[in-house]
This record gives C-alpha cells, structure tokens and sequence, in this order.
C-alpha cells in the first residue's frame, strides 16, 4: 500500500480474548490501526457460523483480526493492550462467558510475533501481576473466519460503552 509514494508497511495482529464485541471495539479505536476484524480462529470447522462456535463443537476461538502500521503501533503495544483488556489467567472463561470459544490466545502470523509473545508471557508471568498463572495459548495463525456482519462494531452500531470483560 502506498500514500503519496511512500511505502507503508501492513501487519496482521490476532488476539482471542473472549466475546469479540470489546476488542474489535477498543483495537478499532488504537492509533496505527487500521481496520479490525471480529470473527473465528484456531478450530475444525470450514466457515463455522456463530450457532457454531457457541456450541463449543468447532474448537475456535471468537478473535479480533487487526490490521496495522507498525510504524505507528507496534506489536509490543498491540500485545500490552491485549494483556491489559481481559484476564489471561481464566482457562475458557472471560467474565461470564463460559467456554473454549471465550479463551485467551495469541493467534501469531510470524516467527517474530511468536517470540515477542513468548517473551511477554514470560515476563508477565514472572512479575506476578495477576497472582495466578497465566493460561494464554499461543499458537500460529490460522485460517480466520470473518463473523457475521451483525458482529462487525458491534458496539458501534449498538452505541454501547464499556466493555464485556472485567
């Protein structure tokens, strides 16, 4: 992609945090992204519908894909605001979303995205911030479907404030 002949670099940043709504909300909203994408990764099922995946039977995860410069926000920032947003160390649960659909994962596009999760993991663990152990799964990119429109900023279109999760 180019702006007034300057070249601008794309990357692809996946993130599972449980119900899709706040994190395509508040990642739409960063300086340096570009667009954000609720929809489902990490499972078995071709273009699985949200009947689907809410019936835990598809093995995805509710993710937001988001698009951004990484001249204007890095990946380190995109992952500090995912650790920020929800809580990492509630195996298939965020708040009163119950299922494997709602955990915690890092779906990464690059050998260096995977090793900058790695080592913020780590790091978090470590420091001790949330008391118990940190249960985000870490996995490469897959196949990411896009979820039905009525998902797509959602809380835009709903004029909803807040968040889902905490």
């Amino acid at each position: 992609m180019s702006e007034k002949g300057n070249s601008i670099k794309i990357e692809l940043a996946t993130f599972a945090m449980g119900c899709f709504w706040a994190p395509d909300d508040f990642f739409r909203k960063v300086a340096g992204v570009f667009s954000t994408t609720a929809g489902y990764t990490g499972g078995t099922k071709e273009d699985p519908t949200y009947e689907e995946v809410c019936s835990g039977t598809t093995g995805h995860a509710e993710a937001v894909e988001v698009t951004f410069d990484p001249a204007k926000i890095s990946y380190e920032e995109l992952l500090d605001l995912f650790w920020k947003n929800h809580n990492p160390t509630t195996p298939n649960r965020q708040g009163v979303d119950v299922g494997a659909q709602y955990r915690s994962a890092i779906f990464f596009h690059t050998p260096e995205q995977e090793r900058l999760a790695r080592a913020s993991k780590g790091q978090l663990s470590k420091n001790g911030r949330w008391g118990d152990p940190i249960v985000t799964e870490i996995s490469p990119a897959g196949k990411f479907w896009r979820a039905e429109e009525y998902h797509q900023q959602y809380f835009a279109k709903n004029n909803i404030v807040g968040t889902c999760h905490f």
